[in-house]
């Protein structure tokens, strides 16, 4: 499959699964999962037509592996701002993790800390070079440490995507360094 068509479809579910389901008619249940037919009918009633074939390979292929397939049933992993519970067990983090932002946005985090900001959770990186790669959708990235084995000896839960994205309600700023 081209990939611009892949990554057009990857782009179609970020945004109807993760954020606006109702721009389309679509329903998803308390855990973000919806029906793949219903999906494939309500994309073509919108006017964004793709097949089943070409569903499974922007997943397989989606290379955040944003999304997961269960038999006839589809949801995104993580980075929902509609209402879902993703059942993630609490999960002890690496003693660091990482959080790509652009320096503009820099002194308000390190001032108030991380938010959500419309989402779920804060996504967290296990590493620099994915920090980076996300900080660089904005601009040029700065990394920001997160020390994640104090806060979750402080009591802050973490959750692990089965992407590898960390999630945590929020990062107080006595928990980041650059």
């Amino acid at each position: 499959m081209d990939e611009r068509r892949t990554v057009k479809i990857s782009k179609y579910l970020a945004l109807h699964l993760r954020h606006r389901p109702e721009r389309i008619g679509l329903t998803v249940d308390a855990e973000g999962w919806a029906d793949v037919t219903e999906l494939l009918e309500a994309a073509t009633r919108h006017g964004f037509p793709f097949t089943r074939a070409e569903l499974e390979h922007a997943v397989a292929n989606n290379d955040k592996k944003r999304f997961e397939l269960d038999g006839d049933r589809i949801r995104a992993v993580q980075g929902h701002s509609i209402p879902v519970e993703l059942n993630l067990p609490p999960t002890p983090p690496p003693e660091f993790l990482y959080h790509g932002t652009v320096r503009r946005s820099l002194d308000s985090i390190l001032r108030n800390g991380l938010k959500p900001m419309g989402r779920h959770a804060v996504h967290l990186s296990p590493d620099r070079a994915t920090a980076r790669r996300v900080g660089a959708r904005r601009g040029r990235p700065v990394v920001l440490t997160v020390h994640a084995g104090r806060m979750a000896a402080d009591g802050h839960e973490f959750r692990v995507s089965s992407n590898e994205v960390w999630l945590v309600d929020s990062v107080p700023p006595e928990y980041l360094r650059e």
